[in-house]
């Protein structure tokens, strides 16, 4: 994969450091239009990890609810999580059954947890 240096142009959607699961120091910002389309991103991966920042009550309860991931985080670091809930992404980023508590027995359970900080 290659990479562009801080301050290069935009990046689109479909760029490979969009597509691919990426671990290391790497941000990636797309420019949309609105919060519609934002979501359409956000779930056009084959991963199902999701992050947002916004003041925006509704669109925040509306991503938690729509964004197609295991795991959701909304105005909050995406590092870090509680262990006493399950956790785990969706799509490519997962291994099948959540993490923890009863849900790793839950093979067909598709749960997904979410942070808010208002």
């Amino acid at each position: 994969m290659q990479m562009r240096p801080v301050g290069s142009p935009r990046t689109t959607n479909m760029a490979p450091a969009n597509r691919e699961e990426v671990f290391g120091p790497v941000a990636s910002v797309i420019r949309v239009r609105d919060y519609e389309e934002a979501l359409h991103v956000a779930n056009d991966t084959p991963f199902g990890l999701a992050f947002i920042c916004t003041t925006s009550l509704k669109h925040a309860s509306h991503f938690r609810r729509h964004a197609q991931a295991g795991m959701v985080m909304v105005n909050t670091p995406t590092a870090g999580v509680d262990y006493h809930v399950p956790f785990g992404g969706t799509k490519g980023s997962s291994l099948g059954q959540r993490e923890q508590d009863s849900y790793a027995r839950e093979l067909f359970t598709n749960v997904k947890t979410s942070y808010v900080r208002p």
